[in-house]
């Protein structure tokens, strides 16, 4: 069992997603950065789609009652274990009594706690992602709150080994890691300055040409008026070349919309199902990370990118994936 001492900012168990229900009107949710939740789920042994905690900007405060295999991988919100500094991207085994806190935000501003198991909580159609909004999903369908009790799920084999392995060195320490971390090519999402791949909307071609330039050459500010839902961006003001009556559209994670006011809005997580804004853009998937780590007032520049490069790049980023799920198996079943 796992004890909330402080709850932090926002921190809410979150999946890859609920999948399926868009056409009844039910958003998909899931976590925000999804290139952190797979992998921190990898290096404790869970399925890629396991939920995680998701962190914003200030992490809690959790009491660890019994010895539990975890992991931290996203934004560094300076996680430490009875005081002392925990590493990012490493499975690390946590003794029973421990407490992990978070700190500072350093870098990025979402960070995911996975542990063996995942979290025993509900699904609600196929998913355990929290929909505060609705209220459904995770814990009693809101994020963590002083007093909560989260209770971890069965663990599999892999998670098993992993413990085997590490448990030899927790001894009289608070905590133990393992001796090894993931690539550098996972952590480039948490870089200062961001520019992120965008393949062009389906209503691209109706701004004006001033606009469609002012997209991909100057930059914009995430506003403080962002989201789960989304990111409204405060920069050069976007407009059609003509007005139009747009009939409402399906929209997906990392869809920009340009409402008349001209400042674009990405779509995120918890966006909704249908869209009547322009689209001026899509992010590429393999750049939704980007996006999620960005915090307000953070810079962001956008460069467009073909349907095609994109699918490469994201054929290329879950290639990368597979082979971290193999090496994790091979290590620890050795």
């Amino acid at each position: 069992m796992i004890n909330v001492m402080k709850p932090g900012l926002l921190s809410t168990i979150q999946d890859l997603g609920r999948y399926g229900y868009q056409k009844y009107g039910v958003i998909v949710s899931g976590s925000m950065d999804p290139l952190a939740h797979k992998i921190s789920n990898l290096l404790v042994g869970n399925d890629e789609n396991e939920a995680t905690l998701e962190m914003t900007l200030m992490g809690p405060m959790l009491e660890f009652r019994e010895t539990t295999l975890i992991s931290i991988c996203g934004g560094d919100l300076s996680p430490t274990i009875d005081g002392k500094p925990v590493p990012l991207r490493r499975s690390l085994l946590i003794k029973a009594g421990s407490v992990l806190k978070f700190g500072a935000c350093k870098s990025g501003c979402r960070s995911y706690l996975a542990i063996a198991g995942g979290f025993n909580v509900e699904t609600v159609m196929n998913s355990k992602s929290t929909y505060v909004r609705a209220g459904i999903g995770g814990l009693n369908g809101r994020s963590l709150k002083e007093g909560d009790h989260l209770e971890p799920g069965t663990i599999k084999k892999e998670s098993e080994n992993i413990i085997e392995y590490l448990l030899p060195f927790l001894e009289d320490n608070d905590f133990t890691e393992i001796d090894w971390s993931i690539s550098s090519e996972f952590i480039s999402a948490y870089q200062q300055k961001k520019t992120i791949r965008v393949i062009p909307g389906a209503e691209y071609d109706l701004f004006s040409p001033e606009s469609r330039e002012h997209f991909f050459n100057e930059p914009f500010k995430v506003s403080a008026q962002s989201d789960r839902m989304g990111y409204r961006l405060e920069g050069p003001s976007l407009h059609l070349e003509k007005d139009f009556d747009m009939i409402s559209e399906a929209v997906a994670f990392g869809t920009i919309q340009v409402p008349s006011n001209g400042k674009p809005i990405v779509l995120l997580a918890d966006r909704q199902t249908m869209g009547g804004y322009p689209r001026i853009g899509q992010i590429a998937s393999v750049d939704l990370p980007l996006i999620a780590q960005a915090k307000p007032g953070e810079e962001l520049t956008f460069t467009m990118v073909s349907h095609e490069k994109a699918q490469e790049l994201y054929i290329d980023r879950e290639r990368q994936v597979r082979h971290l799920k193999q090496g994790v198996a091979l290590k620890f079943n050795s």
